[in-house]
């Protein structure tokens, strides 16, 4: 049979408008290895903010519609209409990951054995009702498990348990992570002391830092204090991390943690080189909550780099093995080390209200929103 499923969509028009709206399309049968997942709970994580909005510009935003319908518009600045010329005129479906309840298979072994089953599914267009999905694109989730855990068993997770692959393959033995109180900082808190891993963790309010602290976090330096720089060279310093993860992308804070590793590594290391410590530092940015250019201001020798990390591409490199043994390990853990929490649950038309957008737009620390589409 098939399924009438509203979904929220985003496009962008040659007139340089956002338009985000419900609507309604049909989920036809599976095919012999897909299933039918009714969406029960799916997150707005940052990742899924970047498609939903785009270059729009949230403080021209204005609603219309109905309260079940609603509407929203926003203009996109002309300067940045070229970054999203492939997407005009294309209403994209939203949401990375989601967690419900299989409602109907195709005849596969593998689908079948899905069948009534909670799962965490993964593959985009998840702000719906209904999604079809091929059976590698789900997580049959523990009994017991509702949606609302699973709901979030991929991004935020996989990422945490990437970043400790990838300090791994690239020889380094701890980490710097910034934004670091978010759900994904605490997830990676509780992953490295689990696997006494030491992380160095950056953020910028003290609010922020008693909600690490409270997780038993042992490196918290807080970039709003006027001992920043002092406290991020100790904490380098005991740690010896020379990798970071960067949330935040734009400003000087890539420059700063690199500065304060080469501080950390010359003391260390004692003596006098014109280039520097010969140790490699490397920052990996992997988000933007700070969209301006990021400022390098070359105060750390010669051995260092920069560049863009993605979870995709992580895990293509690891091998299908390894991942399933990561989501293994995910699924395992939902109910403690990679559990998410959520300060607000909105419909499908409720995350189309301004109220609503007003407050997870910010990408705030403690503002996480879950989508309950059957609401």
């Amino acid at each position: 049979m098939a399924y009438s499923s509203k979904q929220i969509r985003s496009a962008i028009g040659a007139d340089g408008t956002l338009k985000l709206s419900l609507v309604t399309e049909e989920v036809t049968d599976p095919g012999p290895d897909e299933v039918i997942v009714r969406i029960e709970a799916a997150p707005i994580n940052p990742s899924d903010l970047g498609l939903l909005f785009g270059p729009a510009d949230m403080g021209t935003a204005r609603a219309s519609g109905g309260a079940d319908d609603p509407v929203i518009t926003a203009d996109v600045p002309e300067p940045l209409m070229g970054s999203v010329a492939a997407r005009l005129d294309q209403p994209m479906a939203v949401g990375n990951e989601a967690g419900g309840v299989v409602v109907a298979t195709g005849d596969s072994e593998a689908a079948r054995a899905l069948s009534g089953k909670t799962v965490g599914v993964i593959g985009g267009a998840m702000y719906t009702q209904y999604r079809k999905l091929h059976v590698g694109a789900c997580l049959a989730l523990p009994e017991g498990t509702t949606p609302a855990q699973g709901a979030s068993c991929f991004v935020n997770p996989l990422t945490a348990l990437g970043m400790l692959e990838t300090m791994r393959m690239e020889g380094h033995t701890a980490l710097v992570h910034t934004a670091a109180a978010s759900n994904l900082g605490q997830m990676l808190n509780k992953l490295c002391a689990e696997e006494q891993v030491p992380l160095v963790n950056i953020v910028r309010r003290p609010a922020q830092e008693q909600i690490l602290r409270e997780l038993g976090a042992k490196h918290v330096v807080d970039s709003s204090q006027p001992s920043y720089r002092e406290d991020l060279v100790r904490a380098l310093t005991e740690t010896g991390a020379t990798l970071a993860f960067d949330a935040v992308g734009g400003g000087t804070l890539a420059s700063e943690i690199l500065a304060g590793m080469e501080a950390a590594l010359s003391a260390k290391e004692g003596g006098f080189s014109r280039y520097g410590s010969s140790t490699h530092k490397q920052v990996y940015i992997y988000g933007g909550l700070d969209r301006s250019p990021t400022v390098l201001n070359r105060s750390f020798g010669m051995a260092w780099s920069v560049g863009g990390w993605l979870l995709t591409p992580l895990l293509q490199k690891v091998g299908g093995e390894r991942v399933q043994q990561l989501r293994e390990r995910v699924a395992a853990g939902l109910e403690s080390t990679f559990a998410s929490s959520y300060t607000r649950e909105v419909s499908l038309a409720g995350a189309l209200q301004m109220d609503a957008i007003a407050v997870y737009g910010k990408q705030a620390t403690g503002e996480k929103f879950l989508i309950t589409p059957q609401a």
